[in-house]
């Protein structure tokens, strides 16, 4: 995360007291350890589709390592794997098993449960850093219709962009909504292992089946070393490394915390125009970057 803050721009705005505080994140994912010491005290809200409960565990790892890279304070190496955003506040609505898989069902009805209570908890963005394949001619799905529905209701929703590159229209749902902000990996040339198997190019391309370009943004993916789950057990350290659009989201999601913290009465909108014309080109195939890699400076310049 050191290499992350480094390669988006962060440090400038902590330099300005800028650090996400009051900024409400939602993580729909696998839960978080909130024991883990970057992540104490953040959490205000959990619910877990998959038993009915407000059970906090995190059986997968997946959403604890998001959390940190969203918004860890880095407490547990002196400040070397701080997060993003580390005075916002979490959200986690666990919608995926230990195994990381989960259905459209429980991500529906923790959208719609976001937008409900949206102004109770603060929330003004969602991270979803999960994704399915899309079935072609199939009307529009009641997830995606959940996530352009959230964006409606003003939250900032952003969207991975999935592991499937780098074939053309590759892109998951519901990084295929043209309104939420798809996030793809600006580092997928290195090779990273997904399911015992190294690739690279992996971050999925567009267009969507419907010819929208995306993703939207990039943002650093690739051997990203956040808050561990299991670092209770013994011989676990208090970190470790996952890649994927997965984590390149996250970044993304704790970007945009620091930008609302500054200036609250953006509407999602005009975040979303503030990040188009802040990006980085990295002279890449717009089907593959986007805009560009985020940076915070042109973000926070506008």
């Amino acid at each position: 995360m050191n290499r992350v803050r480094e390669l988006v721009g962060a440090f400038p705005a902590y330099a300005q007291g800028i650090y996400g505080a009051g900024i409400g994140v939602a993580v729909l994912d696998s839960g978080v350890n909130d024991r883990h010491p970057d992540l104490q005290g953040r959490l205000v809200y959990s619910y877990n589709y998959l038993t009915g409960s407000a059970e906090r565990a995190d059986d997968c790892g997946h959403g604890t390592h998001i959390c940190g890279i969203i918004g860890g304070t880095g407490v547990a190496s002196g400040g070397r794997y701080q997060g993003l955003a580390p005075r916002c506040h979490f959200l986690s609505l666990k919608v995926l098993d230990q195994e990381g898989n989960g259905n459209s069902g429980s991500l529906v009805q923790a959208l719609y449960w976001l937008i409900d209570h949206r102004k109770e908890y603060d929330i003004r963005i969602v991270n979803i850093s999960v994704g399915s394949t899309e079935i072609r001619g199939k009307k529009k799905s009641g997830l995606l219709k959940a996530v352009e529905d959230a964006w409606d209701a003003g939250l900032v929703v952003c969207a991975a962009a999935g592991n499937q590159g780098p074939a053309r229209s590759s892109i998951t749902v519901p990084g295929t909504s043209p309104r939420v902000i798809t996030a793809g990996s600006s580092d997928d040339s290195r090779a990273v292992r997904f399911m015992g198997v190294r690739r690279a190019n992996y971050s999925g391309r567009g267009p969507t089946s419907a010819c929208v370009c995306k993703p939207d943004v990039v943002a650093p993916g690739a051997y990203i070393k956040s808050c561990n789950a299991d670092f209770e057990r013994s011989g676990k350290g208090y970190y470790t490394e996952k890649s994927g659009t997965s984590m390149a989201t996250p970044v993304v999601s704790g970007a945009l915390a620091l930008l609302l913290s500054r200036d609250r009465e953006l509407t999602n909108k005009q975040v979303k125009l503030k990040l188009r014309a802040s990006c980085l080109d990295l002279g890449l195939p717009r089907n593959q970057q986007g805009w560009g890699q985020i940076w915070i400076p042109g973000l926070l310049s506008l």
